[in-house]
């Protein structure tokens, strides 16, 4: 009898053990090269192993690891004051991941009209189809049946409306509105972007009903669209946006960025975090932020993102019967599969490429920024001998 796992039973894990990873490969204990397109879920922003990143890491722990906010950390105010200079932000949180920066940001919202004088105003206006972490809080706030079956009581104060539209998210505000919470595009839920004039819609409610406009950048934030936040394809800007994944480059960092205004309830006490902001975090951060902000690097992701994105679209063309539809936004992009997407998942990663799983049967590719046209072409052409693969095997069901 085999010997049971001393893990909890919680994932369902790939057959896959790496040992190192180069830029946008991972390598398996085996030797195996993996191109990873998938970087653990957008997180790898600026590749393994980054040089920079990996240097500024280095020389931080040789210095000091862990203080505690009990002390000043002079690594966060570096890092904060980047991140305002670079936003719309006035105040940073730091925390350690995006469900923290989430929570973060719905503490900060209900604190603010708390602090203005409506304590019964603590609901927040969130989208069917979203995902914003795995805690009792977030959990709700996405909603999904799926992640809060068998965790108790749902946690009061999250009023769910369809995707897109701007008429239930007014009929859904009332007296105990204090905040509306979105993701730019919904990545767990199959990488579906809110257009422009939704976005700039919310806004407009926001500002017309005293509310405050969150979003969940974890996913789309550090470039990942092309922009540093995706929220600036739009126009418009938020009170409070929750960062985290590519912020780190691998390195567990969440920020929960807010005006000044938006944060003004967050007095002394209110909040807080052991680990959130420490020294090693800090340098990490400040180094990818030197890689992302970098002249041109923006601009390199659109470019490649172009490619990427014409690619897919000829695949889309001439498989047909296995990919539906591309969607996304810059490097966050999706693959509707025609077929199970877990069946395509299988036959990418059966010719060494790595995709993520969503939600409405897709497919996210999410390659590290620092991907070349060359290194996309190639995820391309491992996409179409996938692609080949599942119709050569459809064929042969009905020979």
């Amino acid at each position: 009898m085999a010997e049971a796992a001393p893990l909890y039973d919680t994932y369902s894990r790939a057959p896959l053990r790496f040992e190192r990873g180069e830029g946008v490969w991972l390598i398996t204990e085996g030797g195996e090269r993996y191109l990873d397109f998938g970087a653990g879920v957008a997180v790898t922003s600026v590749g393994h192993g980054n040089p920079h990143v990996v240097a500024a890491l280095k020389e931080q722990a040789d210095k000091v690891w862990h203080l505690s906010n009990i002390y000043e950390i002079p690594g966060q105010e570096r890092l904060a004051k980047r991140l305002t200079d670079a936003t719309f932000a006035d105040k940073v949180f730091f925390t350690n991941s995006g469900a923290e920066a989430l929570e973060c940001a719905i503490k900060t919202a209900r604190r603010y009209q708390f602090s203005k004088g409506h304590p019964e105003r603590f609901h927040i206006i969130t989208f069917e189809g979203a995902f914003h972490g795995r805690t009792l809080a977030t959990i709700a706030a996405g909603g999904q049946e799926k992640y809060l079956e068998g965790f108790g009581p749902k946690a009061p104060g999250f009023d769910q409306v369809p995707f897109g539209d701007i008429e239930a998210v007014r009929a859904a505000i009332t007296d105990a509105t204090a905040a509306i919470l979105i993701e730019p595009v919904q990545g767990e839920g199959g990488v579906r972007p809110a257009t422009s004039e939704f976005m700039k819609a919310l806004r407009r409610i926001c500002d017309e009903n005293g509310l405050l406009l969150i979003l969940d950048e974890v996913q789309t934030g550090v470039g990942r669209t092309g922009k540093l936040f995706a929220h600036e394809w739009s126009g418009i800007t938020p009170d409070i946006m929750a960062v985290a994944k590519g912020i780190g480059g691998g390195f567990p960092l969440g920020a929960c960025l807010a005006t000044a205004e938006a944060a003004s309830g967050m007095k002394v006490g209110t909040h807080g975090s052991t680990y959130g902001g420490n020294p090693l975090a800090m340098a990490v951060g400040s180094a990818v932020l030197d890689v992302i902000l970098a002249d041109g690097f923006l601009e390199h992701v659109r470019d490649v993102a172009l490619v990427f994105r014409q690619g897919l679209a000829s695949l889309k063309d001439r498989y047909p019967d296995v990919i539906e539809d591309i969607r996304g936004e810059g490097l966050l992009l999706g693959v509707k599969a025609a077929v199970p997407s877990a069946e395509l998942l299988q036959a990418i990663r059966a010719a060494h490429l790595l995709g993520v799983p969503a939600g409405d049967n897709v497919i996210r590719l999410l390659p590290p920024l620092v991907v070349t046209a060359e290194e996309a072409r190639e995820g391309l052409a491992r996409l179409e001998r996938a692609a080949e693969s599942i119709r050569a095997s459809k064929v042969k069901k009905t020979a």
